[in-house]
């Protein structure tokens, strides 16, 4: 099963612009969120320093979490 992007922030009900989220699933880590989302496994750091206050270890993401995904202009 595929992660869940979602463009409502997660602690809104869609009444700001918020940044897209995801949903962690079974077996994701950042580097694969990364390479789906961006095209690169090596912008993980991107989402780890926009979510370093619910990651304390990159390699440590739980399923259900959900992740604000940056933009990467």
């Amino acid at each position: 099963m595929q992660g869940h992007t979602d463009t409502v922030p997660a602690g809104g009900s869609g009444g700001g612009g918020g940044a897209p989220t995801y949903t962690v699933q079974k077996g994701d880590t950042l580097s694969a969120i990364a390479q789906r989302h961006y095209g690169k496994a090596s912008h993980w750091h991107a989402i780890f320093e926009a979510n370093r206050d619910q990651i304390d270890d990159p390699d440590k993401i739980r399923p259900g979490q959900v992740l604000n995904l940056p933009s990467q202009e």
